[in-house]
């Protein structure tokens, strides 16, 4: 009975992915209605919930403003982490010098790339895009402060995988690159999902004591918060080797989210 009395005290903290897990961007419906209630499920039992993407922060919130209000943001890949205030967490930046030649490497190559600078977007071109974003010419051109990454749009898993394999070759004492599916993200150097995920736990456990803490996510790029987190899940769509690292593997972010409420 006390084992149990004390599980039922423990804070449950479920970071989730964003793209592929509760967001599906090429689907008709992007965000699942199903996926809104089980999160307002979840955090009306008082469980928090966040997420932990490679997005930006203004890459996220156009897309769940009114739908999802999460109690924090750890975004990309861990370098800006925020809590539902978007108040700062912790932060860090990549080289500007390793930025810029990157981004001078990867333009002429026709790719889309992409900064996060203090969670605001920035491009090289206009774009259809609901939110706010700035157009910049080049890395001298982007607003001042931590540019938390360096993301690339490349057209296939197999070009991803290329462009991670000579970004980490290249720039590998400066950055991280990992590839997720057909995107690249560079983060600097030590920053991982993963790492996000336990800098977020260890701030949890001052606010809250005792947690537990859950990850899901469906890619490549999500091994790290699977593996960081005390119970993890996927889905049947991962990759072999993504799901043999999860806990669990399930159909939907809704069966996790509902099996440990």
């Amino acid at each position: 009975m006390k084992a149990r009395d004390k599980e039922k005290r423990m804070k449950k903290v479920f970071a989730s992915d964003f793209d592929g897990t509760m967001y599906f961007y090429k689907a008709e419906v992007k965000l699942p209605p199903e996926n809104v209630e089980a999160i307002r499920r979840w955090q009306a039992a008082g469980h928090l919930f966040g997420l932990c993407t490679g997005r930006q922060v203004g890459g996220l919130t156009p897309f769940i403003n009114g739908l999802v209000e999460p109690d924090f943001y750890i975004t990309s890949t861990g370098a800006n982490i925020v809590d539902r205030d978007l108040k700062p967490i912790y932060k860090r930046g990549v080289d500007r010098a390793a930025a810029d030649a990157i981004v001078r490497e990867m333009r002429p190559k026709g790719y889309r790339l992409t900064l996060d600078v203090e969670g605001d977007i920035c491009v090289f071109a206009k774009m259809d895009y609901p939110g706010f974003y700035y157009v910049i010419s080049g890395v001298e051109d982007a607003p001042q402060g931590l540019i938390h990454q360096v993301s690339i749009h490349t057209e296939s898993p197999e070009e991803a995988a290329a462009v991670s394999a000579w970004v980490n070759e290249q720039f590998g004492q400066y950055v991280n690159a990992f590839q997720n599916v057909q995107e690249v993200d560079i983060a600097p150097l030590g920053c991982t999902k993963g790492k996000g995920v336990l800098l977020l736990k260890e701030y949890m456990q001052k606010k809250y004591g005792e947690i537990t803490l859950y990850g899901i996510g469906d890619s490549v790029n999500d091994l790290p918060l699977l593996e960081a987190s005390d119970i993890s899940y996927t889905f049947p769509y991962a990759p072999d080797f993504v799901q043999a690292r999860a806990s669990r593997v399930v159909p939907t972010i809704v069966d996790a989210l509902m099996e440990n409420i």
